[in-house]
């Protein structure tokens, strides 16, 4: 299952794991934009990289997040239909990176929450208020494909960049069946105390990349 690599370590030739990233597209993309970085295929494909240990090579990327919400949304002041769409050409670019694999989800419109609160008591328009929506399927597939590689074996090692803790019983699943399972710290973020009983490693990544 391992696959000897042409490096030595102390003077000993070693074997690499290979290994598994799966990334939560939702959950680093508020990450990165909380930093201030420029949320891209380039730098997503610069944080995963980042993320490989010394000891791994990687069978895959799996990036799992959901193509912009597009549709007419009745707005909530003046009633008036309104089309709504974004740019959704930088999934296509991501996934012509090498080593990447996208398992994409449906983005739910779930309705619209005002901007600030508390609400102004001057008269409401519907600037006052931001859509929001809802990832679905998206933990679902991280899941499956846990439970694919449980049955496979395909991999040694799976590495997880996300914080849901839907995704627990998979781990869990995961882990009986062999798989050594890491959780990525990103830069100033805390793990969910929920996800670390059920990892074997932990691992920060101290700094975004340049």
């Amino acid at each position: 299952m391992r696959t000897l690599l042409a490096a030595t370590r102390g003077g000993f030739s070693f074997m690499a794991r290979r290994t598994a990233l799966l990334i939560d597209g939702g959950f680093l993309r508020v990450q990165v934009k909380k930093a201030g970085i420029q949320y891209d295929p380039d730098y997503i494909e610069k944080v995963a990289l980042a993320c490989r240990g010394a000891d791994e090579e990687f069978l895959r990327i799996f990036y799992y997040d959901c193509r912009p919400f597009k549709g007419n949304l009745t707005l909530p002041v003046s009633g008036n239909k309104q089309p709504y769409s974004q740019p959704d050409d930088w999934l296509n670019v991501l996934s012509r990176k090498e080593l990447f694999a996208l398992r994409l989800g449906v983005l739910k419109f779930r309705g619209f929450k005002p901007n600030s609160i508390p609400i102004s008591s001057r008269p409401l328009t519907d600037s006052d208020f931001k859509p929001i929506f809802e990832q679905k399927g998206v933990d679902m597939r991280i899941g499956l494909d846990i439970a694919l590689f449980a049955e496979t074996r395909a991999v040694e090692r799976i590495i997880l960049l996300t914080n849901d803790t839907d995704c627990i019983p998979a781990m869990k699943y995961g882990r009986r069946a062999g798989l050594q399972l890491v959780l990525m710290a990103l830069p100033s973020h805390r793990f969910s105390a929920e996800l670390l009983p059920h990892t074997d490693f932990h691992r920060p990544l101290s700094m975004w990349p340049a």
